[in-house]
């Protein structure tokens, strides 16, 4: 069985669900697959996780990991990602993805966590595009008959677009997401998309077939087109302009308070059954403040759900507001 390749099957232009840690979990994909679905995303990524710790951990802490790969039908196509320098581990963590029925396996190349990046992962990979190329033949070894993509930046201290592309390109992912700004940058800069119109100018120099995805500042998917269609990429990743909207890839954009509060009870909900065992209550707190923003009233709400520390307490807080 050869590798069936997803990417080449989506519409153009396309919409992919970034990978956002502590944010897009199992329970807040199962929101959006259930909001924005059908029109998009086209494609879901899982947080991202650790190839390393899926290797070496012991039960315990495997079977912590694994949740992090949770992930409904309703997500498909859906590309787990991994972070790791160490292309056996990758091998491993791609098997295990393939093994649970993934439909793709993206390699973290542009996280700029001080811890991750100690481990040589994440973004401190554009500084060795050899060991880059090595975890992306090492995926395509465990997943055979999965896609493999890159998600990455423009470079590390200082934009080295040109240089790092290629290096990319020549190990032949099915698809990068290029991050239109610098390590260094962090988000502190806004992102230059003219910087994703020639990594596809680069892309079609080397006559390849690798679809480029721009990321970085897109407020919803009418600004996604627009960049889209002034860069000639591929497709667009959104990221933090879900937060609090995941009906963000489907029409339209601002829904009633009430429905908005609804669905972060309903949210809170699955977070609780899905992951409340392992996971920390107060990671819904962000998602929160989000959901109760820019209506009367917003503010006072807001205050008592961050005090919350579990469901009900949230879903007595909301129906108080909505009567």
């Amino acid at each position: 069985m050869g590798v069936k390749n997803f990417w080449e099957e989506l519409p153009k232009p396309f919409f992919v669900l970034a990978p956002l840690a502590n944010v897009t979990d199992a329970a807040f994909r199962r929101v959006i697959a259930k909001y924005s679905k059908p029109s998009g995303p086209n494609v879901f990524y899982t947080e991202f996780v650790s190839a390393d710790g899926l290797a070496l951990a012991n039960e315990e802490g495997k079977a912590k990991l694994m949740r992090d790969l949770l992930f409904s039908e309703a997500e498909r196509p859906i590309v787990a990602q991994f972070f790791t320098a160490t292309p056996k581990h990758m091998e491993t963590a791609a098997a295990l993805a393939q093994e649970l029925g993934f439909d793709g396996v993206d390699i973290n190349m542009g996280c700029p966590d001080k811890s991750i990046e100690k481990q040589g992962a994440g973004a401190k990979l554009i500084t060795n595009p050899e060991l880059a190329q090595e975890l992306i033949a090492a995926a395509k070894r465990g997943a055979p008959n999965l896609t493999i993509s890159v998600k990455t930046r423009l470079g590390y201290n200082k934009d080295i677009l040109d240089e790092w592309l290629p290096k990319l390109l020549e190990a032949k992912p099915a698809a990068i997401t290029i991050h239109a700004r610098t390590r260094k940058e962090m988000s502190k800069v806004p992102a230059r998309w003219e910087r994703i119109k020639r990594a596809v100018e680069i892309r079609n120099e080397m006559k390849s077939d690798v679809l480029i995805i721009g990321n970085g500042d897109l407020i919803d998917i009418e600004d996604a087109k627009k960049k889209i269609a002034e860069s000639g990429a591929d497709g667009a990743m959104l990221g933090r302009a879900i937060f609090g909207t995941p009906w963000l890839f489907a029409e339209p954009k601002e829904a009633p308070v009430e429905k908005r509060l609804k669905v972060a009870v309903e949210h809170a909900k699955l977070f609780e059954e899905l992951l409340g065992d392992i996971k920390n209550f107060a990671i819904m707190k962000k998602h929160f403040k989000a959901y109760s923003e820019g209506f009367p009233g917003a503010k006072e709400l807001r205050m008592k759900l961050m005090e919350t520390n579990n469901v009900m307490q949230v879903e007595e807080i909301v129906e108080e507001f909505l009567s």
